[in-house]
């Protein structure tokens, strides 16, 4: 099968996309808006970009329905501030239940039943099932498009981690008590940790 990505809808694109590049790991996004209320949203195009500086970056895409910005992304242009939340499998369905298209004026923590927890350097508040936090700093948005299909990139310069004491170890955080998921296409998702192996770099 051969592909030509101009010849597709952007539907069709997008499932390519992410039933090729898989699994991917979600970064749970606490933002909040200039009126103070806080929105959470899941994002599975997430990834790191450096270690010094340490930075980290998710795409938004924007709303399939009209191509308008999400709530996440108007509000980190705002104000310059987000946290990332890693998403265990004990928060799962929470997670999932964030990712519903409420109204602005909604805070997805309240609704999904998640409890907040006060940030050190940034504003909007991490929650506190999570069990690694990633507050950031936004260090630059990029805009590709403003119509169904388009996305931004968010980089975050991260300000302030926490890790949940039980997870650290000597520097290195112990997946298995982190419990990660991963998005996987469609409505599927993944434990990392069901069937691993290892390769040795030579």
């Amino acid at each position: 099968m051969e592909i030509k990505p101009e010849t597709l809808e952007w539907k069709d694109a997008y499932k390519l996309l992410v039933g090729s590049v898989l699994p991917r790991p979600i970064a749970f996004v606490t933002s909040i808006s200039e009126d103070g209320v806080v929105n959470a949203a899941p994002f599975s195009f997430f990834t790191v970009i450096s270690a010094d500086p340490m930075l980290v970056c998710f795409s938004p895409m924007r709303r399939g329905t009209d191509g308008a910005k999400k709530d996440t992304l108007t509000n980190i242009e705002s104000t310059k501030e987000f946290v990332i939340n890693i998403v265990s499998e004990e928060m799962a369905v929470q997670m999932n239940d964030c990712a519903i298209e409420y109204p602005p004026d909604i805070d997805e923590l309240d609704a999904s039943g998640l409890t907040k927890d006060e940030s050190v350097s940034v504003r909007p508040p991490r929650v506190k099932e999570s069990l690694v936090h990633l507050e950031c700093e936004l260090h630059q948005a990029l805009d590709f498009g403003d119509h169904p299909g388009a996305g931004s990139l968010v980089i975050g310069k991260v300000k302030h981690v926490h890790v949940k004491d039980e997870l650290y170890d000597h520097g290195r955080i112990l997946t298995e008590k982190l419990n990660p998921i991963g998005r996987m296409a469609g409505q599927t998702y993944t434990k990392p940790l069901a069937d691993t192996f290892e390769l040795i770099r030579k």
